[in-house]
Order: C-alpha cells, then sequence, then structure tokens
C-alpha cells in the first residue's frame, strides 16, 4: 500500500466535513490564488498525510467554483507524490449500488468553463498524455487496502464529470450512459489533469451514494442521506489499511 518515502494528500469531497484532524492547517498561496482552504496534516501510524477539503472548510465552494489549480499547485508545493481524491458520485450502471465504493480507470469530462491547465501561453507547455486519467498503481494499491479490509470495491468503470452543482436530468444520464459512463460526479476533473501536468500521481476512490437522475426507485436526495455515512465508514477503513494502521 503506501509506500515510505512518499509524500500522500488527500482531497476530500462533501462527503467528508471531517477527517478529524486536530491540526491547525497550513495557508498556502500558489500562484494560481488560494487553495479552498488550509491544508491539514493527517496522522497514520508512521506516514503524515496532507488533507485539503476541495468545498472549503464550510463545504460552501460549489463544484464549478473551486479553484482546482490553486488546489494542486499547493500540494505539489508540498512536495506531494501522490493524491487520493475522495468524492461522492451517482450510479448510472446496474452493477453499483449506493453505499460502495468504486475505484475509476476512465474519465469522460463534461465540464465548461474551469481553467483546465497550467499552462497560459507563456513560455512552457506540455501536452500531458491522459489515455489512462488514473495512475494504475495507486489504482491497485487503494483495491489491494480494500481486500485486506475485507471491502468489496468495484474495479473500474468510466467517471462522467459534469458541472455541477445541479444535479443531472433523466435524459443526460441516459446520454451519459450511451458514452460508457457508470458513474456520475462533479469533480475529477480538472483534477486529473492537473495533477499529471504537476507530475503527481492520482486516483478516486469514489463513494457511491445514489443512483442517478431516473435510475432509483427513492428521491437522489433520499438515497444520499440514507447511503452516505455507509460508503464513508468503508471508505476510511479503507484508508487506514492502506497507510498501514492496524486496528486493535
Amino acid at each position: 500500500m503506501a509506500v515510505s518515502g512518499k509524500q500522500y494528500a488527500i482531497l476530500a469531497g462533501s462527503g467528508f466535513k471531517s477527517f478529524g484532524s486536530d491540526s491547525e492547517g497550513m495557508s498556502i498561496s500558489t500562484c494560481f490564488g488560494d487553495p479552498s482552504g488550509p491544508v491539514r496534516e493527517l496522522r497514520y501510524d508512521d506516514h503524515t498525510v496532507y488533507l485539503l477539503a476541495r468545498h472549503g472548510e464550510d463545504m460552501l465552494i460549489p463544484p464549478h467554483a473551486i479553484n482546482y489549480r490553486a488546489n494542486l499547485k499547493a500540494l505539489q508545493q508540498l512536495e506531494t507524490d501522490c493524491v487520493i481524491a475522495m468524492n461522492t458520485v451517482g450510479v448510472i450502471g446496474s452493477n453499483v449500488h449506493p453505499g460502495e465504493i468504486a475505484v475509476p480507470d476512465q474519465l469522460v469530462d463534461y465540464t465548461w468553463g474551469r481553467a483546465h491547465s497550467i499552462y497560459e501561453g507563456l513560455g512552457e507547455l506540455d501536452h500531458v498524455d491522459l489515455t489512462m486519467p488514473f495512475a494504475e498503481h495507486l489504482r491497485r494499491e487503494l483495491i489491494e487496502a480494500a481486500r485486506i479490509a475485507e471491502i468489496n470495491v468495484h474495479d473500474g468503470g468510466v467517471y462522467a464529470v459534469t458541472q455541477g452543482p445541479r444535479l443531472e436530468t433523466a435524459a443526460e444520464v441516459d446520454r451519459l450512459e450511451r458514452d460508457g459512463a457508470d458513474y456520475v460526479g462533479m469533480t475529477a476533473m480538472p483534477e486529473a489533469a492537473l495533477a499529471r501536468e504537476l507530475g503527481m500521481d492520482y486516483a478516486c476512490l469514489s463513494l457511491a451514494v445514489n443512483y442517478a437522475a431516473g435510475r432509483g426507485v427513492n428521491s437522489i436526495h433520499a438515497d444520499i442521506e440514507a447511503s452516505t455515512m455507509t460508503a464513508k465508514i468503508q471508505a476510511m477503513k479503507i484508508l487506514r489499511v492502506f497507510f498501514g494502521v492496524m486496528d486493535e
């Protein structure tokens, strides 16, 4: 799992208001402005892991208004090697259900108007290869941690990234399915591309918290209320194993 000598960071999403960190947090400025909030430190036995809440300390920054470049740049300035992105997703396909965990291996970007690159035509330029948007070794390590924790996770699948903050229409979800998507969320892009440009490995630990629009019996918000805590507890167990915490 976590490799000694590498620095890890967690980008926490809307399902994680608190990881229980008592760290005061570091205020970091970047050439792209300020990140969503202070970067805190978590202790997992021998590992110090950085924690950044992408939606801000009070979870008030909507997905389309996040300064993704500042968030990823702040983590790079702290010499982060690997970023584990925690995000909540809706389920499009029939093989995953709310309350479960997925580790996607592909994505399709439907967002617009976001700053998608660190390159602004001011000299340096690199057309990064995003054929495989998630670092495979990091995906495999998260899946192995889940196996050890005896938590069933879904290996692979396509994460469709929509603009938000509104949820999708049923017709839009039908289109996403025709495009091959298995999950729908709002934050994996431009995070994945920015991490690649900044030289950091990136993978998503996605919490399925609802059936996508038109796919469930209950309302989407009822699904979210019923399933988020179950998925969160499983994700936290995976992280503890990933970082080598041995429970009594």
